[in-house]
């Protein structure tokens, strides 16, 4: 199931459920009205709330009643506690910037400022003057946990979405760490939805491509990994609770400007359009401010 927070301009904003093949999309209002089925306000109490299966029952009925393009998708998680982000945990990244990875997550966290919608400009301040791109496969939380093994860490995921993040390396340089950089506004596009873990046989075998300006940047799959969603999940536990509605974004694969030899970092007015198989597209343009 892929469910999405959206906004429409006689409702505002809400969310809905996206077809299978994510070209239309019926509304909470719509579903409730088909089924009689009175599902909670918001996606984030409809995660922590688990109705999944609920829903599920009723989705070879529904009609899809508008298509997708006819509303705005919004970052399918408004205001997460944490988003949780992982450095080099990819062996092909880590090898281009001539690294070691690590055994253990390396981990930075933005703040849910930077979440942006999946199809809105980033807007980067006029100061920034290596802007990067990174495609990333990123986990929702779907329940508090904590010191979760990871034979049972899939149980707390509600599902798998893409989360580009933006990064400013010219800042993050300076600072030899990665926070301030990685934390300006709107600096982690999100979406175009959410879907659910069970629509997901392998989430350690996704393709991931990055384009800028239709040009292929990354082209690599989550098999790549270092470090499992499984083991990550269960090593954060241990250290951190996380909660329902957290996301977990999991790091990048080879092929970001920092690491060619004539590096091509972000300009003003280029299109970066992140795909990740079976999850959809974001694209966002950049514009400087």
């Amino acid at each position: 199931m892929k469910i999405g927070r959206i906004k429409i301009h006689q409702v505002g904003e809400t969310y809905g459920i996206i077809s299978p093949d994510g070209k239309r999309i019926i509304t909470k209002l719509d579903f409730q009205e088909q089924t009689g089925v009175p599902i909670p306000q918001t996606i984030k109490e409809f995660i922590v709330r688990g109705w999944i299966d609920e829903v599920k029952k009723y989705l070879a009925d529904i009609n899809f009643s508008d298509k997708i393009n006819s509303i705005d998708l919004l970052a399918p998680i408004p205001d997460p506690s944490k988003i949780i982000c992982l450095a080099f945990n990819y062996y092909d990244h880590a090898r281009d910037s001539g690294l070691t990875p690590s055994d253990e997550p390396v981990i930075f966290i933005k703040p849910r400022t930077t979440l942006n919608h999946p199809f809105n400009d980033i807007v980067c301040p006029y100061f920034v003057q290596r802007l990067d791109y990174e495609a990333e496969l990123a986990v929702i939380i779907g329940k508090n946990t904590k010191n979760i093994e990871p034979k049972n860490a899939s149980e707390c995921i509600f599902g798998y979405t893409i989360l580009h993040d933006v990064s400013a390396r010219d800042i993050q340089f300076k600072d030899k760490q990665f926070t301030r950089g990685k934390s300006i506004d709107t600096f982690a596009p999100c979406g175009p939805w959410i879907t659910t873990k069970d629509e997901i046989n392998n989430p350690q075998n996704l393709q991931i491509v990055t384009k800028v300006n239709g040009e292929i940047r990354q082209n690599s799959s989550s098999s790549k990994m270092v470090i499992s969603i499984e083991k990550i999940i269960s090593s954060l536990s241990k250290v951190m609770t996380l909660e329902a509605g957290d996301i977990i974004s999991t790091g990048t694969p080879a092929g970001v400007a920092m690491s060619m030899k004539e590096p091509k970092y972000l300009k003003n007015g280029d299109v970066v359009e992140i795909t990740i198989e079976n999850l959809g597209t974001i694209r966002n343009r950049i514009t400087f401010a």
